[in-house]
């Protein structure tokens, strides 16, 4: 297994150079400049002009790409030019409101498919198996933003059960306090995200019971006289699992990333909203970093896919 992990970070070195590379490229390909917001009718042309030499954006691209990436590793992501606060702190404080409403959304996400998974798969073209299927449809064909603001306007607005915005109550106080707002107000949005994320999973997982059911080994099992609820639960659920626990790793870093629509549709401060907020004011620091950001996390799911599956499924560890 270590070798099969050392061999996938040695394989990330040039994808991170690469993605750190077009990362670069693409933002300075971008229309205008992070000045360009400053721009009015009393603004001083000399003013900004010297503003763009000092940041150095008339150096060759090679040389302003090395000075990036030689801050990047000092921990240096720039300062925001909206926020006039350094991007690293910017992103701490939006992460760890994403990292609890991430956290609270697979929990619930895997508490809700695995269970409907295995019903459908072990009640195959029953009741169980039609409802299921039924839920799976609806979940798939409903737009993700029509299903947060139907469910923030019924329980948000007009039940009042949770709140419609922000992440911690501006009264809450004390270590208890701030946690358990925290928790009220990831509720509902985790909630929601989670049923609109539980259709791959119950599908694959589904597909793989009714798959597995027909194997040769399970068959040869139940000849031998191996209760049922032996065979499905050691020889079929647990070969069924296989292709949930290879998307674990891109499911956990997939919503560390954020859900830009959920939290702007809860105005939820995350990494998010954070990119679609530098987006419309033009932030290329904050946008830039958010980018190399959510390209790293996708790399780091990969891994851990990788290395999930190298220790439940030892067929494909590098010997």
């Amino acid at each position: 297994m270590w070798k099969t992990i050392l061999r996938r970070l040695l394989i990330m070195i040039p994808q991170l150079i690469i993605l750190s590379l077009l990362v670069f490229l693409l933002a300075k390909m971008m229309p205008g400049d992070p000045f360009s917001g400053s721009i009015n009718p009393n603004t001083d042309p000399k003013q900004i002009e010297a503003l763009r030499r000092a940041a150095g954006l008339y150096d060759p691209w090679y040389v302003q790409y090395l000075r990036w990436v030689g801050n990047l590793f000092h921990g240096d992501l720039g300062t925001s030019y909206i926020q006039h606060v350094p991007v690293t702190s910017l992103i701490a404080d939006r992460a760890s409101n994403t990292f609890w409403l991430s956290l609270l959304t697979t929990i619930l996400t895997y508490s809700i498919a695995i269970p409907l998974g295995i019903t459908a798969g072990r009640h195959q073209d029953e009741w169980q198996d039609t409802s299921v299927q039924i839920f799976n449809y609806i979940t798939l064909a409903t737009p993700g933003f029509v299903f947060y603001i139907l469910g923030l306007w019924l329980f948000g607005f007009t039940l009042g059960w949770f709140p419609i915005s922000g992440s911690v109550s501006a009264n809450a106080s004390g270590f208890w306090g701030v946690f358990g707002s925290r928790i009220y107000h990831m509720i509902l949005p985790a909630i929601l995200y989670a049923l609109i994320t539980t259709t791959s999973t119950v599908q694959y997982l589904r597909t793989g019971i009714v798959d597995n059911k027909v194997e040769d080994y399970v068959r040869t099992a139940r000849s031998k006289g191996v209760p049922e609820n032996v065979v499905f639960h050691k020889h079929i659920l647990r070969n069924s699992l296989l292709p949930i626990a290879a998307f674990l790793g891109n499911t956990i870093t997939g919503l560390l990333s954020g859900s830009m629509i959920i939290e702007s549709v809860f105005s939820y401060p995350g990494m998010g909203k954070l990119f679609l907020d530098s987006i419309g004011q033009r932030d290329y620091t904050t946008l830039t970093a958010l980018i190399l950001i959510f390209g790293i996390l996708t790399l780091i799911g990969n891994l851990l896919s990788d290395i999930i599956m190298s220790i439940i499924d030892p067929r494909i560890r590098i010997q």
